[in-house]
């Protein structure tokens, strides 16, 4: 198969950036998209140009580096699947595929296509710890947990914070995210301690670190890889505005006494 790539190539955070065009043949439809790159690279290093920089490590799906906007959507055309996932059978011989990194405030260009996604880990930081000590697997395991709600954390914990819901939102909001983060320890026993604390700080950071408000739009849901559901969004905001109201009003308690 061959292709026309249309590939985003930035030096630096600092330099402009522009699309440069390449071709690349006789790609197998059974390569990767990252093999498909990974061919590009070596092209370039043999006729002395410069490689494309792109981020991985897994390529299995698990660790969400693989952050790809291709011909306009977050990991590309399929749903479900990251980029790393994502295979050249997907597109048609001849086809022009434009490659772009991350385009959101909080997450600066590095180089070419990566960018820097430290600012969830950040969010996750803020977020605070678990202090229920449960002991060993088997105490842990003695703690009744409803099979709805179980199910309900496992699914939201499924995230691994790729920023496909920032990419794809018209404002870059992280609210998918942060909501899979915060569903999936308050709803089980152990995370409920420190539940209205952590999504407070969690919101806060994410303000802080120039994420926009959820546009409600569902594409954020729509091109997850994990299919993480926005009803994780409305359990945060539910959370959320339960918390800052109780907290205001043991203000107001604490002023009256």
């Amino acid at each position: 198969m061959n292709f026309k790539l249309k590939i985003w190539r930035q030096k630096k955070a600092a330099a402009k950036g522009e699309m440069v065009t390449y071709a690349v043949s006789e790609i197998s439809s059974d390569s990767s998209f990252f093999e498909m790159l990974d061919a590009l690279n070596q092209q370039l290093i043999t006729t002395g140009g410069e490689p494309v920089a792109f981020d991985h490590d897994c390529r299995e799906g698990i660790c969400g580096t693989c952050s790809l906007y291709i011909n306009g959507r977050p990991h590309g055309p399929l749903k479900g699947v990251t980029t790393c996932q994502l295979h050249m059978r997907s597109f048609k011989d001849g086809d022009t595929i434009h490659i772009e990194p991350w385009r959101a405030k909080a997450f600066p260009i590095i180089r070419d296509l990566i960018v820097d996604r430290s600012s969830l880990d950040k969010i996750i930081q803020a977020g605070g710890y678990v202090s229920v000590n449960t002991g060993g697997v088997p105490d842990a395991n003695t703690i009744p947990v409803p099979k709805e709600k179980s199910e309900a954390a496992m699914d939201a914990a499924a995230c691994i914070g790729c920023g496909a819901c920032v990419a794809a939102c018209s404002n870059a909001a992280a609210m998918l995210f942060i909501g899979a983060k915060v569903s999936h320890l308050a709803l089980l026993p152990q995370g409920k301690v420190e539940a209205a604390k952590r999504v407070q700080k969690m919101v806060a950071c994410m303000d802080e670190l120039g994420f926009g408000n959820c546009s409600n739009t569902y594409a954020c849901e729509a091109e997850c890889p994990k299919g993480i559901s926005v009803t994780n969004i409305a359990r945060m905001n539910r959370q959320f505005i339960g918390a800052k109201l109780f907290s205001e009003r043991e203000k107001i308690v604490r002023v009256s006494l």
